[in-house]
């Protein structure tokens, strides 16, 4: 039995981003494949990347006709970070959950269960799919449950998991306010890791207060630099992710680690501490260069870009599914996510709705659900 339904798609040609809703034709699953009817799946920063890329929402227009669309232009400067994918029309959205309605012969017992999956192109109505990249959800579990049960839990365990592997006692997190952030504080505080959190607002500070968090600095406090200090001298964190990227934030807790480790030495070196200390750049929340004061934080440091699917690669499939297991048996718990508003697939191509999700502020966070229109 064949499927039709829409699907959202992202194309970059002339100079310009289109997004659209394209209708396509699924055909009977594989052997190991399954169609799912889709009923939630959450707008992440990850997938904005895709969606919106390096478009100037300020030229945003619409085109009216049987299949509206939205276009916008693209600047100059950033055509060439976009060379690769000119006039594909993309499918986009990283993860999702829905119901089973088709499965081929090898995949017969997930026939109308609810699953999460992830694997692009879940903003739309329908979406074939190996049966090996879906996980059933508990008994109860809706489809809002599952449908973030990838992206943000996987990359929080992802980045206790790292702090492990490369043996750092404490870990710093930017934009610690965010779904993600609060997942990786309730997993720090479950598996004991001292988390230092940096938000950028008194509000964003009591969500994390609320949930068991020790260590919140603010970045817009006057004494910032020496709050972050103390939080670091404390937790002796040596590692930090940063989901905003831009800008002078990495260089600073980096150096605020440094104060750290020189303040614990018996004798000078002129190359500074001998601890080494991490930053991994995992997002571009300010999308401005990246500034380091590379002298202020001695010789022994890294900066890298942390990505989920290159380290769950690299960590192999007894991690992987090590830490798929824990996000389905806390998947109500340590690793809820809470939605600010739910809105149909039609509705992600409305102006003022594209505005709001693509701000990406902190405590908005937007779910589609297809079968809302």
């Amino acid at each position: 039995m064949a499927f039709t339904g829409r699907e959202l798609r992202s194309t970059v040609s002339d100079g310009k981003l289109a997004l659209s809703l394209e209708e396509v034709r699924m055909d009977d699953p594989g052997d190991d494949e399954i169609i799912v009817r889709i009923e939630a799946a959450p707008i992440n920063p990850s997938d904005l990347g895709l969606l919106l890329g390096p478009a100037d929402l300020a030229t945003l227009a619409r085109r009216d006709g049987d299949r509206p669309d939205l276009t916008f232009d693209i600047p100059h400067a950033r055509l060439a970070a976009v060379a690769g994918r000119l006039d594909q029309s993309m499918p986009v959205g990283n993860e999702g959950a829905g119901t089973v309605v088709a499965a081929g012969r090898n995949a017969s017992s997930l026939a109308g269960k609810r699953v999460g999956m992830i694997g692009g192109a879940m903003y739309a109505d329908y979406r074939r799919i190996r049966a090996s990249d879906v996980i059933p959800l508990p008994e109860g579990a809706t489809a809002a449950d599952g449908a973030s049960m990838f992206v943000n839990p996987l990359t929080a365990l992802g980045f206790v998991e790292t702090a492990r592997r490369e043996g750092h006692p404490a870990i710093v997190h930017t934009a610690a306010a965010s779904n993600l952030g609060q997942m990786l504080q309730k997993v720090c505080l479950s598996d004991g890791i001292p988390l230092v959190n940096i938000v950028r607002s008194r509000e964003q500070a009591a969500i994390l207060r609320g949930i068991g968090a020790t260590f919140v600095v603010n970045s817009k406090d006057d004494d910032f630099a020496a709050q972050l200090a103390e939080a670091i001298e404390q937790t002796g964190a040596t590692i930090a992710f940063d989901a905003i990227g831009g800008g002078t934030l990495g260089s600073d807790i980096v150096r605020a680690m440094e104060r750290a480790s020189v303040r614990r030495m018996s004798e000078y070196n002129r190359y500074g501490s001998t601890v080494f200390k991490q930053l991994y750049i995992y997002g571009a929340l300010d999308p401005s260069p990246t500034t380091l004061d590379r002298l202020a934080f001695g010789f022994q440091w890294g900066v890298s870009g942390w990505l989920l699917f290159p380290f769950l690669q690299k960590a192999g499939q007894d991690v992987a599914q090590r830490m798929r297991r824990r996000v389905v048996d806390e998947l109500n718990t340590t690793f809820a996510s809470t939605y600010t508003r739910v809105i149909g697939l039609a509705e992600a191509l409305e102006p003022d709705i594209l505005r709001a999700y693509e701000r990406k502020a902190t405590g908005e966070k937007f779910l589609i659900d297809p079968t809302r229109g």
